[in-house]
């Protein structure tokens, strides 16, 4: 069978829309259901690749190397589905293909339109994700924007034309609103009214409300918000506020029997339900006992989103390391400035504990806040503090190195210093002369092999390794024997022994970087093996100095 499941979201932004679609996405897996998940961009970019990570947050990046918005990582986190370029819909990707087919004469000279030649091209996108695997039982399609937007009106339209098409019991809405909270606590209903009432302008009548209030409505609220928007009662549904972390609403709306009422409107016989899973990571989560501060040395870091996959690893490897991970945002450009580093990443004025337990450089581009992020590594070196780079912070590790381990102070990449004598990371020969940005570097999964005897060998118990790659600098071989030699330990190259993959800091209890992102595969059940070692590493190193 296939059934599709439509989330829309009304009266602002950032409501969650990504965050109820994957936990109605955990529900019906945990129900024995295949699901995929499709999110429909209504921005005019073909990709996210080369949005900046202030405006739109992180770039996810998916095995067949697409550049994809944050949400699919959510999709990821929450779901099993597989995940490929299919699954990330745009404006731009759409007009792009439309229009490409009338320059091929495909529409035999007919004027082309927004109905039915756009909206035809995003049906056909969707359902070619559900025709991608046979065994896809449920298709579950975000659509990104507000009611109302007028970027969003062609995806709308396209969900319409599907439930009427497939029928009501193959094609269901769900629309997550607000219920917001004026002076004296009192809820008000009436923003979810009118957004439901643009979404019946649009002509698509919800099945389901998800509202997102502070607290969990009453019966009495409940059923005047179903009276005006012509939803039984008993789909309206709360999205509430809760203090503990996003991977508890799959529990929140299972309590609710979100997915009991979801089955019942897709015709779809009820069965068992396991999501055992789910509470087992809410155990974990209760048993976690004490604290560990990572210190994340970016250049990203007023957009929380900026970093996302990377934040939600470490709170993974904190439920498997059974303690929490306290975030410690640190602007590289303080420590460009700062004249002592230890001022803000080390100990504190009474000599005390190390302020910091590990430090992680993420990936990035761009030349601002290099040299505060050299300073990091250089201080988690010689200070044997625990340290995770992650593509650029792997980078960062061998200028570092290369700087005041071999002594070459100009010791650089080309990206920001195309006149340096030592250019320790450099660009790809087949990246040389390529002048589009998007979709354009290394992108997508690999694999790598690591070395006897290695941390990166330890964390993953086996030599293959399959990640994802998203860069256009490499560590430069013209200086591998040198680094080696100097103590520099290569600890996993490409199969072919041609690019290196990652490195380890000799003497060190735990100083690690890798060319590619083992975020992107971190799951809170089942957490990165790098990330759960890295917090373990940091774990122990506060252990050890507690008790000097």
């Amino acid at each position: 069978m296939n059934k599709f499941i439509f989330v829309s979201g009304g009266v602002c932004s950032s409501l969650g829309k990504g965050v109820a679609a994957s936990s109605i996405g955990a529900l019906l897996e945990g129900r024995g259901l295949n699901v995929r998940m499709v999110k429909c961009d209504p921005y005019i970019n073909v990709d996210a690749g080369t949005m900046s990570p202030y405006q739109h947050g992180e770039v996810y990046v998916t095995d067949d190397g697409a550049e994809t918005d944050l949400d699919l990582g959510n999709y990821a986190r929450f779901t099993r589905g597989r995940l490929t370029e299919a699954n990330s819909v745009t404006t731009g990707q759409v007009y792009e293909a439309v229009i490409r087919k009338e320059r091929e004469g495909r529409f035999l000279g007919r004027c082309v339109q927004v109905i039915p030649h756009i909206t035809d091209e995003i049906k056909s996108r969707i359902l070619a994700v559900a025709k991608e695997d046979p065994d896809t039982d449920v298709v579950i399609v975000e659509i990104g924007g507000t009611v109302g937007d007028i970027e969003s009106i062609p995806f709308l339209e396209a969900a319409r034309q599907m439930i009427h098409e497939c029928g009501r019991a193959d094609a269901i809405s769900v629309h997550l609103t607000l219920i917001p909270e004026v002076a004296g606590g009192e809820l008000k209903t009436k923003p979810t009214q009118h957004s439901v009432k643009a979404m019946q302008e649009m002509g698509i009548q919800p099945d389901v409300l998800i509202c997102r209030s502070p607290v969990m409505l009453d019966e009495a609220t409940r059923r005047k918000i179903a009276l005006f928007t012509n939803v039984d009662p008993d789909a309206v549904f709360t999205s509430y506020n809760i203090d503990t972390t996003i991977y508890e609403i799959p529990i929140v709306f299972f309590d609710q029997k979100l997915d009991q009422v979801v089955l019942r409107k897709m015709g779809v016989e009820s069965r068992h339900a396991d999501i055992r899973p789910w509470y087992a990571m809410m155990e974990r989560f209760a048993a976690r006992k004490g604290k560990v501060r990572i210190g994340i040395v970016g250049k990203y870091m007023e957009l929380h989103d900026a970093y996302k996959s990377v934040y939600e690893a470490l709170f993974h490897a904190g439920l498997e390391c059974a303690v929490e991970v306290e975030l410690v945002k640190i602007d590289s450009s303080r420590l460009e400035e700062a004249e002592n580093v230890d001022t803000i990443l080390g100990r504190s004025a009474t000599g005390s504990l190390s302020s910091i337990d590990g430090v992680l450089v993420p990936g990035g581009f761009g030349q601002r806040g290099i040299n505060g992020m050299v300073k990091a590594a250089a201080w988690a070196r010689t200070n044997k503090v625990p340290y995770f780079g992650i593509c650029l912070g792997m980078q960062i590790m061998v200028i570092d190195w290369g700087r005041n381990v071999l002594g070459w102070n100009d010791a650089d990449s080309t990206e920001f210093n195309q006149d340096s004598k030592h250019p320790v990371v450099s660009l790809l020969e087949d990246q040389v002369d390529v002048k589009n940005y998007g979709g354009t570097m290394r992108l997508g999964a690999s694999q790598s092999v690591a070395e006897p005897g290695t941390h990166i060998l330890a964390a993953y118990g086996e030599k293959n390794i399959k990640e994802r790659h998203r860069h256009r600098y490499e560590f430069s071989n013209q200086y591998r024997k040198e680094m080696i030699e100097s103590g520099l330990k290569i600890a996993a190259f490409t199969p072919d022994n041609s690019l290196v993959e990652c490195i380890e800091w000799p003497d060190h209890p735990w100083g690690l970087g890798v060319q590619f992102h083992p975020e992107f595969k971190s799951k809170p059940t089942a957490a990165a093996p790098l990330f759960r070692e890295f917090i373990a590493a940091a774990k122990a190193a506060q252990s050890s100095e507690s008790k000097q």
